[in-house]
């Protein structure tokens, strides 16, 4: 489905990147996964692509650094001859209540969460421009629709990437490029799992179908979102939630 495809992944490393970085191999897609510091299981998953039979670049960069963020697009052009789909996956938590809340910690969060994805976007909308075709999939977060105590810089950032995803889907539409958002709410990975139990059962009431979501659940619709079945598709906030949003 994704066959001969380019695509970038940043924050491929762990989670949700890790999985989708997959799942696009699995499809025939070429990757080119981004990392920031988590260097063996880049690694690491590295090998796990190239035994799925497709070209793979690793490339090591800070996203909220505009440079960093524009060699990483033109390394996967100049590697694979096109960039087709960019998922802006990267991205960090720094929680607290706003009144503890530190200015360092708040920035840092606008800057990757926020400002990365703009970078990424910046960098790779004169090569799809020049394409007339690109998938843009954007990691943005139930929070940032409903908000949560506790997450003001994060829900910011999110709110800010929704609104980013709408805008540059008005922009680019006429392009041949397609820009949706992807709002996953409770899934497990490394960053919900330093949640107390007693936070993962307040978020488990609130979840209809009664269990968090798998890395997976966010994979499926990646793959759909990149593909040529979405090409109808565009400015769309979908949640994969359980119903936790609705």
């Amino acid at each position: 489905m994704l066959k001969g495809k380019c695509a970038v992944v940043t924050g491929a490393a762990k989670g949700i990147g890790r999985s989708i970085a997959l799942k696009y191999a699995k499809l025939g897609a070429n990757l080119v996964i981004n990392y920031r510091s988590s260097e063996e299981e880049a690694i690491s998953l590295e090998k796990e692509l190239k035994e799925l039979g497709v070209e793979v670049l690793v490339v090591k960069a800070d996203i909220s650094n505009f440079n960093d963020a524009n060699n990483l697009i033109l390394m996967a052009k100049e590697r694979f001859g096109s960039v087709d789909i960019l998922v802006n996956n990267a991205g960090i938590t720094r929680d607290g209540l706003v009144m503890r809340m530190k200015e360092e910690d708040f920035d840092r969060v606008i800057e990757v969460n926020l400002k990365g994805v703009f970078n990424c976007i910046r960098a790779v909308t004169p090569i799809m421009v020049k394409q007339k075709s690109g998938k843009v999939i954007n990691m943005a977060s139930v929070v940032g629709i409903t908000g949560n105590a506790g997450q003001l810089n994060y829900c910011a950032a999110k709110a800010g990437v929704i609104g980013m995803t709408k805008s540059l889907a008005r922009e680019l539409g006429s392009r041949g490029i397609n820009v949706n958002a992807i709002a996953p709410g409770f899934i497990q990975t490394d960053m919900t799992n330093e949640l107390g139990e007693k936070a993962k059962d307040a978020v488990m009431a609130n979840i209809p179908l009664k269990r968090f979501g798998n890395v997976s659940d966010v994979a499926e619709l990646a793959a759909f979102l990149a593909s040529e079945s979405a090409s109808y598709i565009t400015g769309q906030i979908i949640s994969v939630d359980g119903g936790m949003s609705m």
